[in-house]
């Protein structure tokens, strides 16, 4: 079955009624529903102060050609037949590797997509210039600033003896993105969401372009042409070319085969001077973390504009206080917003860059997104 968006149905006139046309409903290759947020595209500089070029924000352009709307899952996905659906008072599905959330929301059709890292760091950059940074499932059920704020259990933590995962779209209007009952629900907290489009490799920062990882069934794997690395002044470039961004550390790495946080902080860096485990390799052992604020770049590294559009470098010193956790040894893939037990340092900015696509657990999970 071919979408068709121009087509009006009962429900989906009714959700768009009852939202302004902010929340519609889009089908799928088999027909099923997922209600879905709309974006409007806006410019870098309509989110990042003092910016003065005047070009759209990258999730806003695929394949060369700006795009009036992205449209991005109101929920986090729950997954049915191969396929990823975005439905409320929902469990949201975890267990589940990188690869596999690609695949599930590949499979929906032409336009559907694994939610991007830019289409991400293009709502928390929103919701940061709009002065409002969502609550959620960061402290057992409710929110670590906001106890009386709670969702709908769905999964017990039973290591904890509390709650672990909420429904989804079960808290209140603060725990979504624009404050109101027709925003993006759950991007601070209950699981961590996968994002395509940025990895990082051996510590080189390496995205596809724009939002070109919203092509259909856009090139992921280790060795895809499509993966670029960047160079201080913005520009793409092949991996592995001299003086490309990475993260590094302040401190020296650990040859401990535990994992552990090795002291010091993650810095921006155009090399690789600490590696976290110093023997390398697709393991997890040592990391860094630091506030997202706080990460800086080491002395005589700028970082572009891009690395700021993408929420891969602070604009400024106010980002929520969310984490920044990232192993730059091995291939590692994003994961955002952080999950039930992450209290105060879950957030919008909450970005992983610490484990292998093959990962998966109770508190992983991830939502699609629709740009034709």
């Amino acid at each position: 079955m071919a979408f068709t968006f121009s087509i009006k149905d009962t429900y989906r006139a009714a959700v768009e009624a009852a939202t302004g046309g902010k929340n519609t409903v889009l089908y799928d290759d088999k027909g099923n529903p997922s209600i879905m947020v709309v974006i409007p595209k806006f410019k870098i500089k309509d989110v990042i102060d003092g910016y003065a070029g005047d070009e759209y924000h990258p999730a806003f352009i695929k394949n060369g050609v700006v795009k009036d709307y992205i449209f991005i899952s109101k929920y986090q996905n729950i997954v049915y037949d191969g396929r990823a659906y975005s439905l409320p008072m929902q469990d949201p599905k975890t267990y589940i590797t990188f690869d596999q959330a690609l695949s599930s929301c590949y499979a929906k059709g032409d336009g559907w997509h694994l939610m991007t890292n830019a289409e991400w760091a293009a709502i928390a950059l929103w919701c940061k210039k709009n002065g409002f940074m969502p609550r959620g499932n960061n402290n057992y059920g409710s929110d670590i600033s906001a106890a009386h704020e709670k969702g709908k259990e769905t999964y017990f933590d039973s290591g904890a003896g509390k709650t672990g995962r909420v429904a989804t779209g079960s808290g209140p209007a603060s725990w979504a993105h624009d404050n109101t009952n027709e925003g993006i629900f759950d991007l601070n907290g209950n699981v961590w969401e996968w994002v395509a489009g940025l990895r990082l490799k051996n510590g080189e920062i390496q995205i596809i372009k724009d939002n070109d990882a919203a092509i259909l069934n856009a090139d992921h794997t280790d060795t895809s042409a499509l993966w670029k690395a960047i160079l201080q002044d913005g520009s793409l470039v092949a991996p592995g070319t001299a003086d490309t961004l990475k993260f590094d550390n302040t401190t020296a790495g650990s040859t401990n085969t535990t994992p552990a946080d090795i002291g010091g902080d993650p810095q921006l860096n155009k090399t690789i001077n600490n590696i976290m485990y110093t023997s390398g390799g697709q393991v997890d052992y040592g990391y860094s973390q630091c506030n997202f604020e706080s990460l800086t770049a080491a002395s005589g590294v700028t970082a572009p504009t891009l690395l700021k559009a993408l929420g891969l470098f602070p604009i400024d010193a106010s980002h929520g206080g969310d984490i920044f956790i990232v192993r730059n040894y091995g291939e590692r893939f994003p994961l955002r917003g952080a999950h039930w037990l992450d209290g105060a340092s879950a957030g919008v900015f909450a970005l992983a860059l610490n484990l292998p696509r093959s990962h998966a657990s109770g508190n992983f999970g991830f939502r699609s997104a629709y740009c034709l």
